[in-house]
């Protein structure tokens, strides 16, 4: 039954004090308080943002628009380990050190609380320090969409 949800699709950013920073593809993302206060955050207990995460306790939550389908192979099917994902990305830093992607619909800024661990995903618990409209004339990607175009399975 979970395949027929729609999610929105996010790119979580990071950095830590000593300046590494990394981008992914992320769509469980959901709210867990009233007045938007908490996020979690599920990300692959592989993947490299998770790491970074950990170590420096902040991450951005960037909210895709349609518009931003070439992200989805350029963040989420290379790793952050071996390329240079900011690279010629349309990108600036928060007061925190920590990237934001300048074309997404907007970006939401978190300190992370707390995790748990979610089978092949570790859950990460955000409190939501601000919010950002960057274009909200632009359309969010969904999984729907990215489907409709071929550009994941199922």
């Amino acid at each position: 039954m979970l395949k027929y949800k729609n999610y929105d699709i996010h790119s979580i950013t990071t950095a830590t004090p000593d300046g590494r920073r990394n981008a992914n593809i992320a769509m469980w993302i959901t709210q867990t308080a009233m007045g938007g206060k908490m996020l979690c955050v599920a990300l692959d207990k592989t993947d490299y943002t998770l790491e970074l995460v950990k170590e420096s306790g902040i991450l951005n939550v960037n909210l895709l628009a349609e518009e931003q389908t070439k992200l989805i192979a350029r963040l989420g099917r290379k790793s952050g380990r071996d390329t240079d994902k900011f690279k010629n990305l349309a990108c600036e830093t928060d007061e925190r050190g920590c990237p934001y992607l300048t074309e997404a619909v907007g970006y939401v800024q978190c300190q992370v609380t707390g995790s748990a661990d979610s089978g092949d995903h570790e859950v990460v618990v955000c409190e939501v320090l601000k919010q950002t409209v960057l274009h909200p004339e632009k359309k969010v990607m969904t999984h729907h969409f990215l489907r409709e175009k071929g550009l994941v399975r199922g």
